[in-house]
């Protein structure tokens, strides 16, 4: 079985951690919007009628709340790459057993599947 090589597995390392990092970022932004929207809408002292506002605040609560979950999904799926580098399984169709090609992965470092084996599985 063939398998990247330690030096190309650092450089995938090195980008995933980067990306790793920026998303970190983004969960805990996105995280402190929400924990705005919830402080907002528990004043009692506000009007107790439902106003446009409140139901575009809430959709907007629940858009946040999928973008965050999302993120979440994203950090797993890199943390899970890096777990693969460790064990020097990274870059290996899980289907075909083929190395991954590189531009794919880095354009999506997390990647599990080749292009082939990916259109194959959506047809």
């Amino acid at each position: 079985m063939y398998r990247y090589s330690d030096v190309e597995l650092q450089e995938f390392r090195e980008l995933i951690q980067k990306k790793l990092e920026a998303a970190k970022k983004e969960l805990v932004y996105l995280q402190g919007l929400i924990t705005r929207k919830d402080e907002a809408g528990t004043d009692d002292t506000e009007n107790k009628y439902m106003s446009m506002e409140d139901g575009s605040g809430s959709q907007e609560r629940e858009q946040l709340n999928q973008m965050a979950s999302r993120q979440i999904q994203f950090i797993d799926h890199l943390e899970k790459a890096m777990v693969r580098i460790e064990n020097k399984t990274y870059g290996i169709c899980r289907v075909t057993g083929k190395l991954i090609d590189k531009a794919r992965l880095r354009a999506v470092p997390h990647a599990t599947l080749s292009i082939e084996a990916k259109l194959a599985k959506s047809k």
